[in-house]
């Protein structure tokens, strides 16, 4: 492989970083034209971490004769097996020594050395090469401090000098593509994870000025823990971040189920919106995702049982009304989220559960506009007057 041919894969790296393509297509084409240029890699595997509430990092590896990149999306690593693993790897070596790369000939003298090192021998491997290429600390986001890769040949003799050399000088141009791509997709998590889904993506898509806002028709979500005050004052208070996410956890996957979207977190208290060009659909759609909250509740409830854990039920409100869906705030913070008077009164409503007893109600508007089976098995449990709102209303609720 020659300085011109270098040059030419270096530059194509970068311009797919730029062209934003997953990091699984940058390591196949980073791969693909190494081996086009001579270089005799047949197997590669990166590694990067991640902001993420559920995993840590990802892990891209290529085959040469499988012919494609899997990703694999793992979890914590700083406890049990985990860690074991990571301490008996060659990048935590490579960490804990300083050392830009490890490079071995693979031969039965390295089988002790690593555990890999004997899979890729049997696997007829003959040599290995990782490295570690570090973003200055300005750079880091998180624990994304690095890109981890290593690199492995079938060539008789295993990796000679001029491949090594080929690799170093190319690693870098692809590190820095990968942390683009990452970077863009850590935004994304970021924005859906702490504003909700749609809301994140009208936030990336460049909808962040003051005031920005469109007048939508949605079904409003608000929904409360039964008791939760009590709850607090009489519980470990250990144990209330964990019940407070056990149970967002079995509302909020109910509602994304259903293609609802969740748009704010208040303490116990969870505030959602359906929307959809089929007003009655969107309204079935939240009843839906009301009776699968319940059932996940029910199950939630079992589990932390035989815990000798706090439970709980959810009291909620549904309501259909005209709301402002945009950002809100100062110049120096703002919320995207949904206001306007419905967004108050669907917030009366839940509150009323308590009052009447029921779990679920839902506002006139909102049983109007339902239709289908559900509108068949409404049960109106009379007219009440809504702190805050100015007109009587009938409610309703069902059996879920």
């Amino acid at each position: 492989m020659d300085k011109s041919q270098l040059a030419d894969i270096a530059i194509a790296i970068t311009e797919s970083g730029l062209a934003g393509r997953p990091e699984s297509v940058l390591v196949a084409e980073l791969c693909g034209r190494a081996v086009a240029a001579g270089l005799p890699l047949a197997r590669a595997a990166v590694i990067v971490d991640t902001l993420h509430p559920i995993y840590e990092g990802r892990v891209f590896r290529w085959q040469r004769d499988a012919g494609e990149t899997t990703t694999v999306e793992y979890g914590r690593s700083d406890v049990g097996e985990a860690l074991d693993r990571w301490r008996s790897s060659t990048f935590y070596r490579l960490q804990a020594s300083g050392d830009p790369f490890l490079h071995r000939r693979l031969t039965a003298d390295t089988d002790r050395e690593f555990s890999i090192f004997a899979e890729l021998r049997e696997a007829g491997m003959t040599g290995y090469l990782a490295l570690v290429t570090p973003f200055a600390s300005e750079g880091t986001i998180g624990e994304m401090e690095c890109v981890y890769s290593s690199w492995v040949t079938d060539a008789p003799e295993g990796f000679a000098e001029a491949h090594l050399g080929a690799l170093q000088r190319l690693v870098p141009f692809f590190a820095l593509a990968v942390k683009s791509t990452s970077l863009a997709r850590i935004a994304g998590t970021l924005v859906e994870t702490y504003l909700g889904r749609d809301a994140g993506r009208r936030v990336l898509s460049g909808r962040i000025a003051r005031g920005v806002a469109d007048q939508i028709e949605a079904v409003l979500w608000f929904s409360d823990l039964r008791g939760y005050t009590r709850i607090t004052d009489t519980a470990d208070p250990t144990h209330i971040i964990p019940l407070l996410n056990d149970y967002a956890g079995a509302v909020i996957s109910a509602i994304h189920e259903q293609g609802g979207d969740v748009l704010k977190l208040m303490g116990d208290g969870t505030l959602a919106i359906f929307t959809g060009e089929d007003r009655g659909g969107a309204c079935r759609a939240a009843l839906a995702a009301a009776g699968l909250a319940k059932r996940n509740v029910a199950a939630l409830n079992e589990r932390r049982a035989v815990d000798g854990l706090p439970t709980t039920e959810i009291y909620l409100g549904l309501h259909l009304g005209d709301v402002f869906y945009g950002n809100i705030g100062s110049e120096a913070r703002l919320d995207f989220t949904v206001v306007g008077p419905a967004v108050n009164e669907v917030s009366r409503i839940a509150a009323l559960c308590r009052s009447v007893e029921q779990p679920l109600l839902l506002s006139s508007a909102f049983a109007a506009a339902v239709g289908g089976d559900a509108g068949e098995r409404l049960v109106s449990v009379g007219r009440y007057a809504l702190r805050g709102v100015g007109r009587p209303q009938d409610l309703f609720t069902l059996d879920l």
